[in-house]
């Protein structure tokens, strides 16, 4: 394994140690192992509507009007989100953005095309 540990997953603590196979955080408490964290960050792969790979940062375009809710309006198609970034929201929300006129909102990545 190499000289330095990487931070914990869940508190970003940068004491993590080794116990056995697995790695732990003193400050959270939570153990996992680097091979399975290695597994689940290569298969958490977010993909748009065509198919196409997202990551942090990308420019997509809206693939179909969207209702807003709590909104007056819809956001139409072809409109444009800058910057995106991949997070886990609420519910199948995977993709996090500001969108000119409504602000700040949680899409889906099966409703977005990259540019």
């Amino acid at each position: 394994m190499a000289d330095t540990l990487p931070p914990c997953p869940h508190c970003s603590s940068e004491y993590t140690y080794e116990m056995g196979e697995l790695l732990v955080c003193p400050e959270c408490a939570h153990e996992w192992s680097p091979a399975e964290q290695a597994e689940a960050e290569a298969a958490a792969v977010v993909r748009d509507a065509v198919g196409n790979e997202l990551a942090d940062g990308d420019t997509v375009t809206i693939a179909k009007d969207l209702k807003v809710k709590g909104a007056a309006g819809t956001i139409k198609v072809g409109t444009k989100v800058r910057g995106i970034r991949i997070a886990q929201g609420v519910g199948d929300h995977d993709l996090e953005g500001k969108v000119d006129g409504f602000g700040p909102l949680q899409l889906k990545s099966s409703v977005v095309k990259k540019v």
